[in-house]
């Protein structure tokens, strides 16, 4: 049974819609609330299991093999589905396809969520270290009812340039199902997913440069 500062923390936190019904409400008890970082794809040098500072992660090829005939879905291994939505702000590709060659990290983030402030100058460094090998889209999950300069003044507070995008119709998060804001997809350039992060803690950029980089070879 949730708490009710559980709840608070699902209400905030979840990229659904943060008006829950009963059944939510129950049902919500499964998600997690933003904030600390959990990964998933196993090491990016040998595909075994790897824990980094109490961070879990599943065991599953990390490396780099092309996508063959992989079927698109969520999970490490899969095809990532295309992304869109509304422009925002930024340079770079606004979609899969205009950054393919590239690794791309598919962020889906809120100017609600905490986290994501941390997270976003960081996503820049990561950008600038690896310029024009990765490439960064920032998905918003913010309602439709936010008003469009919200997202771009998170956006000028954090100093970023890469590319925001609004998923202002909910057309693109249910693709991917993200647990909790933030929660970041890690595609190769054959547009597989990789790695999963949920959520952003310090120092959890570090854990990603080094699945980038693993990638990039």
């Amino acid at each position: 049974m949730l708490t009710l500062k559980e709840l608070d923390n699902v209400m905030k936190c979840s990229w659904m819609p943060r008006l829950l019904s009963g059944l939510a409400i129950v049902a919500a008890s499964s998600l997690v609330a933003c904030g600390g970082g959990k990964a998933s794809g196993g090491d990016p040098k040998t595909g075994g299991d790897d824990t980094n500072g109490g961070t879990d992660s599943a065991g599953t090829d990390g490396g780099t093999d092309g996508g063959g005939d992989a079927a698109e879905g969520n999970e490490v291994g899969s095809k990532a589905p295309e992304v869109g939505g509304e422009y925002v702000t930024g340079d770079g590709p606004k979609s899969l396809a205009e950054g393919s060659g590239q690794v791309v990290i598919v962020d889906f983030w809120a100017t609600w969520c905490e986290p994501c402030g941390k997270s976003f100058p960081k996503y820049q460094e990561l950008v600038d270290k690896h310029a024009g090998n990765l490439a960064v889209i920032a998905v918003s999950v913010d309602d439709a009812d936010e008003d469009m300069q919200t997202l771009k003044d998170f956006a000028k507070e954090h100093n970023v340039s890469f590319t925001i995008l609004w998923d202002k119709d909910k057309a693109v998060a249910p693709k991917y199902e993200p647990p909790k804001m933030p929660t970041s997809f890690i595609i190769d350039k054959d547009g597989i997913i990789r790695h999963v992060h949920e959520g952003f803690e310090g120092g959890e950029e570090a854990k990603i440069d080094e699945e980038v980089t693993a990638l990039l070879q």
